[in-house]
């Protein structure tokens, strides 16, 4: 192996908070957590996390519940990762809606911590540090709509029925905020999402189809082919930590017959 990919990025620790007793994370690197639940104060931030936010910075990092909360996190460490906490200065409750995918990645990484899914998340958090403009209500209610219901929604008429206005006004108003059509914003959401599962061996490609919002695995085979320029397999084997090359014994115990 030419080189250890840990030693550019990886996730040292996970941690959780669940419930409403405070919770200090420690060690050097970055934290990257998930609030999924409640709303939460970090100590030196007078704005409170809350559900969907993406917590990033360096400890320690006090956190204290004021409701019910619940967040997963990953202390990542590596020369990726420091020059990325340069660039992030100091420590903040980012927009969640920035990386759709991170919640996949962390949760992920509190079972198996590889050097792909901690490069992966790392690539995911790359601009949740900035700050997000503010949107117009419609299009807020539709972005959100589309990150919480990827999975289960059918298509921009279903969204604009659920959101009480025409399917040209939705189309319209959508695209002049965000930059694409709402279909290929949902589009680039289940991407994401396909792309954090794949990171896991536990799935095969039509279970990720059914939980990505896919109608089947050739459906999903076609659509990811076609935005990412691989298959999902041929992405998936890249995206693969290198196999661990097995140490030789030393030779005072090799025996000669």
């Amino acid at each position: 192996m030419i080189f250890d990919p840990e030693i550019y990025c990886s996730a040292a620790e996970a941690a959780e908070l669940d419930g409403t007793q405070p919770l200090t994370l420690t060690g050097n690197g970055l934290w990257v957590g998930v609030l999924s639940r409640g709303i939460c104060l970090l100590e030196g931030l007078d704005r409170p996390g809350q559900s969907g936010d993406i917590l990033l910075g360096a400890a320690p990092l006090t956190l204290t519940p004021q409701s019910d909360c619940h967040l997963l996190a990953v202390r990542m460490v590596g020369h990726c990762t420091e020059s990325y906490l340069l660039q992030l200065g100091a420590v903040r409750w980012a927009d969640g809606a920035a990386c759709p995918g991170a919640a996949e990645l962390i949760a992920q990484l509190h079972s198996a911590r590889t050097a792909s899914m901690a490069y992966a998340l790392l690539c995911a958090v790359s601009k949740a540090d900035e700050t997000a403009r503010p949107l117009p209500p419609l299009v807020a209610e539709a972005v959100a709509a589309i990150r919480q219901n990827y999975m289960a929604l059918y298509g921009v008429e279903e969204l604009s029925e659920q959101l009480g206005v025409t399917k040209s006004h939705l189309v319209r108003v959508f695209k002049q905020e965000i930059g694409v059509p709402p279909g290929r914003y949902l589009t680039n959401v289940r991407i994401e999402a396909v792309k954090a599962l794949l990171l896991s061996d536990e799935y095969n490609l039509e279970m990720i189809a059914g939980l990505t919002g896919f109608s089947g695995a050739n459906y999903l085979c076609r659509v990811f082919k076609r935005e990412v320029g691989l298959s999902p397999a041929a992405w998936r084997a890249a995206a693969a930590p290198l196999p661990t090359v097995p140490k030789l014994p030393p030779r005072s115990q090799e025996m000669y017959v």
